[in-house]
Parts: structure tokens; sequence; C-alpha cells
């Protein structure tokens, strides 16, 4: 905590400096979807934990909680005040990391006895490794994947030792409901840890057991060896590690001991297939934690295949020099693994090859283990299996804490055996040379890690030093002289770490402002304007984060989400709706052609977001504008279904039902050139402009006079006005390939000559397609949705997941309910619900004029199926406990020195 504390203090960081840490996804998804859950806690959210009705004009919900927020810490949220919802998720991002090290220490500590404090310190850098210092920390629910590793390695040390299977059963089902994501890269780490334990260390009780001896000869022999180790660490070596013993004994050694009866010293090598046969237990206590968890992980995955499809990214190996760099502190890198673990546990992992007091097969295994996971990074099979067959967009090496956890761990089998000697250092020192000589041209590298990395590894080897000389002396001081030397480095080495992150990713990402006067001013108006589910209320168009109606209330279409889905993304871009992020960032339409169709009553005109830089720093107030306009559930008239097609102009008037606009034919070329290349559309392409001095590009139509202009033109980047500069002007940020596309807006009302006079200043170019200018007649606008409130719903409730309509009598052809048709939905109209059908990307539902109500309810794509396998997890854990309690009642029973006491004691 303090380093953390540290590391953003000293980068200027919220909360202790100016400096937002709201950068990427954390402000534009992890704190909106906090504050959403703040609102389920406090009884104030539109919606349950099926559907959210605030964003995406009504969302699978389930899937998103899954995702995001069903780790324990989320619901600490509810403690803080709503307007310090920025603080409460840094304090539980905190809390997540010390647990981490917390539970890390307990795992060190359980695979080989050895000194507290140095456990401490190795669970300590694991948890500030660079992983969590770089990429993890503003990745709130990749935090949780932190604590599932060393809590699923314990997990298997619980089953290898058969004990504790409902208590590891219930543990993995928290590990993968908390974030399923890094649960899956930690669940592969804690296989690869147990068949490490298995192979290579084979601890006693599972050797025992394997080999023939009694289960009760296990404990006792493996008690006996702690308690040996515990007394006499100098000597443990010897009784401990396996078959192998140490290469030689020197001073620092100590003098063996003789191997304990039943230890793995003692005991006969197991053969590898019952080595291998113990592997069924720690199999059994993962598969009842994931079907205790199945009901929400079959729901993500069900909404993962719904979801709008993210870009494809191709994997593209690091090059090794700046892998190596990673290692280092200070060095920082987007998109190469974050590899650092301060230069106390790097260099203490290191001379776990050298260190003649471990025996060969943990040494020669466990840094083996520890290259291969190193290689399995570079190359693209294993890539692909560490991240669930996917390359993930942005961060590529999401699996990193996987690998810091084994150099922590190779760290403690050093220092827990024996103390280094000079021998171990200087060859892990070595090694350390060869890795920092190999990254020396690497970009990644501040120009003082290598200097702070010396420090480490001075400090590392004086407190060596002072500890030997205490036993030696038997000056306990020293050791604590020793200990805050070797803290005070990693602190200073992990702040330092941290406030780089903290400083490089500002600098080259999007950051969002925390909470603010702002956000208070637009959520006090919602408030005040919202009437759900008679009217939905938007936040608008001048968004402050991807997801603003989680974060200040409303129901808008703004969403943004791994798993926003498909339909919703395809209708609002069909109507000319704009996103970000490949599609799964939708935005908010000012449009009052869908604000008619999807019941949008109330909607806030923010001024721009000062925080922004490309925006002007002038305050301005919040205004709400209200319209009448139809229920949620509107009626339309019996005929064939219409299907979208290329105008987002026409595809508004299929879904309302009315012809509004005139979308006339237009020119457009340079002030300085007569003709621009034109696009298979029949659109034009415009180029970008290098400086204020270049042509603009002037767009020419005819409308009826008074008439509304907008411009639709998805794949344009730059500023669009009506007044040849000189008046407002929008915003356009599209671009091709797609990674975003901008939103049809509004630019003016049509002069009473009827001449259109549009002014393009391109910045980026792009392309204006065909029919890109739509002029609205606002009476019509009026009469088409007079009509539809005329033939709409009386009546709407929304309760939950279920929405309830009652519409006119005898009303015939199709029921729409303004939301998207995300598959879950089920409708009836007087008889039995069937999935709902969908109207141009809405949910409908056939009328024959006999109904007069109309019933929605909503159920997550494959919940029946996930609760199904958490029914028979259940089932088996009732069964190992009836097993138990049965067992220990015919223990009870049986007489004194009956062969099955000591195995149903264990048991």
């Amino acid at each position: 905590m303090i380093s953390l504390v540290f590391g953003d203090a000293l980068a200027s960081s919220f909360p202790f400096g100016s400096r937002t840490r709201n950068v990427n996804d954390l402000g534009n998804q992890f704190v909106p979807y906090h504050a959403h859950l703040w609102d389920m806690l406090h009884g104030e959210a539109d919606g349950d934990v099926l559907v959210n009705w605030q964003s995406g004009y009504g969302s699978s919900f389930l899937p998103d909680l899954g995702t995001y927020l069903t780790s324990p810490f989320a619901v600490l949220v509810g403690l803080f005040p709503r307007d310090e919802i920025d603080l409460a998720v840094y304090v539980i991002s905190v809390l997540k990391i010390a647990t981490a090290g917390a539970v890390m220490a307990w795992l060190l500590r359980t695979v080989r006895t050895g000194p507290w404090w140095v456990a401490g310190a190795l669970g300590a850098s694991y948890a500030l490794c660079g992983w969590t210092l770089a990429t993890a920390v503003y990745n709130p629910m990749w935090l949780d994947g932190l604590i599932a590793l060393p809590l699923l390695c314990l997990v298997g040390e619980w089953a290898l030792a058969r004990r504790r299977t409902i208590t590891g059963a219930l543990l993995v089902a928290v590990a993968w409901m908390a974030n399923f994501y890094t649960a899956y890269m930690a669940t592969i780490g804690a296989a690869l840890f147990v068949i490490a334990r298995l192979v290579i260390d084979r601890p006693a009780h599972v050797v025992t057991a394997v080999a023939g001896t009694p289960r009760g000869s296990a404990r006792t022999a493996a008690k006996a060896e702690r308690e040996t180790a515990a007394e006499h660490p100098a000597t443990a070596p010897a009784t401990a590690a396996g078959d192998d013993g140490p290469d030689d004994v020197g001073p620092d050694h100590g003098t063996p001991a003789a191997p304990l009866a039943g230890s793995p010293a003692s005991a006969p090598r197991p053969s590898v297939p019952r080595l291998l046969g113990e592997l069924w237990r720690p199999l059994v206590t993962l598969l009842l934690g994931v079907g205790l968890a199945a009901p929400l992980v079959s729901v993500i995955y069900a909404g993962t295949g719904e979801a709008y499809p993210g870009r494809d990214t191709e994997f593209v190996a690091e090059p090794w020099q700046d892998v190596f760099a990673r290692l280092l502190p200070g060095g920082y890198g987007y998109n190469s693994p974050s590899l650092y673990v301060d230069t106390v546990a790097l260099l203490l992992a290191l001379t776990l090859p050298f260190n003649t007091a471990v025996p060969r097969r943990v040494r020669y295994g466990w840094s083996a283990l520890v290259v291969a996971v190193l290689l399995s990074f570079q190359w693209k099979p294993t890539h692909l299996a560490w991240h669930a067959f996917t390359t993930p967009n942005g961060s590529q090496f999401r699996q990193t804490f996987v690998l810091c956890a084994l150099l922590v761990i190779a760290a403690w089998l050093s220092l827990a055996h024996a103390r280094p000697t000079w021998r171990a250092l200087l060859g892990g020192g070595g090694v350390l040379a060869a890795l920092t000589l190999t990254a020396r041209d690497s970009q990644l590298l501040y120009a003082w890690s290598v200097p702070i990395m010396l420090a480490g590894a001075a400090a590392l080897a004086l407190a060596l030093a002072l500890w030997r000389f205490a036993d030696a002396r038997r000056r306990p001081v020293l050791v604590v002289l020793a200990a805050v030397l070797l803290v005070g480095m990693q602190v200073g080495q992990s702040a330092a770490t941290l406030a780089v992150s903290d400083r490089k990713r500002l600098a080259h990402m999007d950051d969002y402002a925390p909470w603010g006067e702002r956000q208070r001013q637009q959520r006090a108006a919602i408030q005040a304007a919202d009437g759900w589910p008679a009217y939905r209320t938007e936040p608008g168009r001048q968004q402050t984060v991807g997801n603003d109606p989680m974060m200040v209330g409303g129901q808008g279409a703004q969403y943004y989400s791994s798993l926003t889905s498909d339909v919703l993304s395809r209708t609002m871009t069909a109507l000319g709706g704009g996103w970000t992020s490949g599609g799964r960032s939708v935005q908010s339409l000012d449009n009052p052609v869908t604000d008619v169709i999807f019941s949008v009553g109330a909607r806030l005109y923010s001024p721009p977001d000062p925080h922004q830089r490309w925006n002007p720093r002038h305050p301005g107030p919040v205004v709400t504008v209200r319209q009448k306009v139809p229920p949620l559930v509107t009626v339309r008239p019996p005929g064939p279904r219409p299907a979208y097609g290329s105008s987002a102009y026409r595809n508004q008037e299929l879904l309302l039902g009315a012809r509004v606009y005139d979308v006339p034919s237009y020119t457009l070329h340079l002030t300085d050139r007569p003709q621009l290349p034109r696009t298979r559309d029949g659109g034009y392409r415009v180029p970008a402009r290098h400086r204020a001095a270049d042509p603009t590009a002037q767009v020419k139509a005819v409308c009826r006079p008074g008439s509304s202009v907008f411009l639709w033109a998805p794949r344009y980047w730059g500023k669009a006005d009506l007044r040849d500069g000189r008046g407002p002007q929008a915003d356009f940020r599209g671009d091709y390939p797609p990674k975003r596309s901008a939103a049809m807006q509004e630019l003016g009302r049509t002069p009473a000559n009827g001449q259109v006079r549009i002014t393009l200043t391109a910045l980026r170019g792009g392309s204006v397609p065909r029919g890109a200018i739509g002029c609205l007649d606002r009476g019509k606008l009026k009469a088409a949705a007079d009509r539809l409130t005329g033939r709409g719903a009386t009546d709407v409730s929304v309760d939950g997941a279920t929405v309830r309509a009652t519409v006119p009598a005898g009303s015939r052809g199709t029921a729409v309910v303004a939301m998207p048709n995300i598959k879950g939905w089920e409708c009836a109209a007087g008889g039995s619900a069937r999935p709902a059908t969908s109207y141009l990307g809405l949910v409908s539902v056939p009328l024959d004029g006999k109904a007069t109500s109309v019933s929605c309810t909503f159920q997550p794509p494959g919940l029946r199926g996930g609760a199904a396998a958490a029914g028979l997890a259940l089932l088996g854990l009732v069964s190992i406990g009836a097993w138990r309690a049965w067992r220990a009642r015919q223990t009870g029973r049986a007489p004194a020195g009956h062969p099955s006491t000591s195995a149903a004691s264990h048991d």
C-alpha cells in the first residue's frame, strides 16, 4: 500500500495530485460500472441484475455484472459517497493488490517453511509486479486474477494433501465469478504449479501416499519436516526437497540432518503414473468450483457470442531486448510483457540455478518452468492458449502475472532452502548483467533504470551479509536492519516504476476527468427531468465518458462494454449513430426522429467537456429540452416486414413509419479544385488538410426553406458548418478502416432561398457518402409522432426485467417496444410467451386484434444451462460432505486401534 500511494504521489496522480488516473477503459467503463453498482446497492438504478435500462436503450446486465462487478471487493463501493466514486474505485484497487500480496505470502509459507518477513516481502514483490503497475492498476477486475493465482495454487496444495475439498471448490468458484477472464489464466498457472509440485518438489504428503505409506504417517512426516526446518533452517535442504540432496554442504548450510521416516528423501521414487494419478483430486476440485460459477460464466460466454465483433488483431512477438527491458525497474511499454519484479526478488530468482543448497531437481526443474513459460509468451499457439484462443486488442500479454508469480516462487525456493552464497549471488548477478546488456538499446528503459537495478542488487547482497553476521554474532537487531533495507528498496523501486507508468499512460492514452461539477450538474438535471418509463431522459451528445448514463443517470443510447450487443450496434449504425472502439462504444444520437422512435422525452445539452484538449475551455449551463413523444410501446399497421437499406435517413423513416426527410443530390468541390475523386457509392473523397491555409471543401444542395439540415458522413473526420466557417461547427470523427464512426448531426436551418451551403474543414479527411444531406420537415415529424402516440400503449410499466403495456382494443399488426431485440427477450400478447420477433432491430410482438396487453420478460442466454451445471456441482459438494460425515461417524464407532482410524481422521 505504501508503494502504491507513494508512487501515485510522485506522479501527482489522483487522489494525491491534479493528474487524473481515469485513462482508457478505467474512465470509460470501470468507474461508470461501479457507479451503476452504487445505484443498485442504494435502490437508485433503473433495472436489476438482468437488465440495465440506463444504457443502450436497454441492455443485458448480468454478463456485464459478471465481467466487471462480481468481485467480493466491488460491493465496498456502496460505503463511499456517490460523488467520491473515483476514490472508491482507487481504494478497492489498492485493497485488491494488498490482498494479492498477502495470499502469495501465505502460499510461499505453505510451499516451504521460511522467515515470515521474507515471505511477506516476496508477496509484495508479486503484488507490485510490472503487470500490476503498468497494466492492471487501471483494470480493477483484472486484479482479482492477481489474487486468484496464489489462491488457486493453495487450493491445489490442499487437494494434493486430500484436504479442504469443499472449501477449495468454493474458492475456485469465487475466483471464477470475480473475473473469469484472468481466472482462466490463473487456472493455467495454478495447473503448472501443481504439476511442478508433483514432478519437481514431490511434497511429503503426496510422495508417501502414492508410495504406499499410510496417510497418517505422511502427515506426521510432513509435520516433523516443518518443525525440523523451523528449528534448523540451515539443515532443511537435506530433509524436504525431494530425493536429490544438495551438491555440497558449506559453512552457510550446516550439516545435513538424517532423513525423516516417511520423508521424500527416504521414500522410494514414485512412478509417474502414480504421481499423475494424484491430479484427479485437484481436477475434481476445479470442476466443482467452475461448476458452481457456471451460471455467471455461461451467461458471459453466451453474451460474448451475441456481442458486436471486435477488431481482429494479429499476434506479433516482441523483440527480446524489449522483453528483457521490462524486467528492470522503471521500464514501460503498452504492448510488451510487464515482467518487472523488484530487483530483490528477481536476483533471488536468478540465484536458484546456482544455489547448491537447493536439490538439483528443484533448482533445474523450477528454472526450466520459468524459462518455458517465458518462451510460451512469444509463440503464437501458446499465446493463443493463454488468452482463450483469441488475441486480445490492446495489451497482448495479459497473462504476464503468471510468470511474475513463478519468479517470486523461484526466489522463495532459493532463499527458504538456504540463503544464497556469494557464488550463487555472482551466478545470478551474471545472468542479470547479461539480460541488462541485451536490453541496453531498448526504448522502453529510463536512463536511471540500470542504476536503480544495481542499487537493488547491492542492497540484497548487503542484507544477506548482515543476516549472516547477525546469525553468527546472535544480534537480531541486524536482521531487522536487513529487513528494513530490503523492504525499503522494494518500496522505492516499485513506487518509481508506478510513477513512470502513471505518467506514460497519460501521455499516450485517452484520459477522462474524475467526478466534478460538470457531472454533478448533469445528474441533478437528469433527476429533475426523469420520467421513466413514461419517457426516456437522454444525458446528451456531449458525453464525458463512454458510459454517461451509468455515471450521471438517465436512459440513453450510450453504452460501452466488451459485450455490447451486435443488434444494438448495427441498428444504431443503420440509423446514423456514431461509435468508437470498433463498434462496441455506442454514442448518443442527437436526432429528433430517433428521439420519437425511442421515446426520448427529455434531452440534456451540456457544454463541451473542458477536460478534453480539443474542446474549448468555456463553462456553460446544462440545458434540458423536453418534448412530447410516443410511449415506449407503439403499434405498427399490418404489412410486410421492412428491411434497412443504405441510407440512414430512409432507415429512420422506415422505423418511424412516415416520410419526413428530403434527401437532395449535392455537389462537393474544393475552393481551388473543380472535381474530387468519387467513392463507389457515388459520394466524394475529401483530402486531409495539412496546413491552416489549405482549401476547404464546399457542399451545395437545395432544400425546402425552414427545414432542418443534417449531415451524415460516418467516414469523415473534420468540421462542418452552414456559415462559411463563421458559425457553430459540428465535429465529425469517423475513419476508415472503421475504428470509429461519426454520428449524423444537425447543422442548422435552410435559409429562405433554399440554398444549402456547407463548409467542410477536413482535419484527417475521409469520405462523404451519396445522400449525405437530409432536410427534415418538422411538421411532418410531429404528425408522425402524433399518429404513433394515438396507436401506442395507453399504459406502460417496467418492473426489473419485465415490460408490460396495455394496447388499444382491436389493435392489429405489430407491437414494437423501443428497445433493441437482444437475444433473451420473450414476449406474449394474450397467449404463451415466445421469443420476441425483430422489427428493424427492435423487440416486437404480433397482434391479432384480440389482445389488449403485451408483456415481455428477459432472461439472459446461457442462464438455464449454467444453473443446471451449478446444481450438479452443488449436488457433488453435498455428496462429498455427506460421505465425510458418514465416515466420521463410522470412525467414532470403530474400536481403538482399528485400521480405519488414521485414514478416517485424515479425510
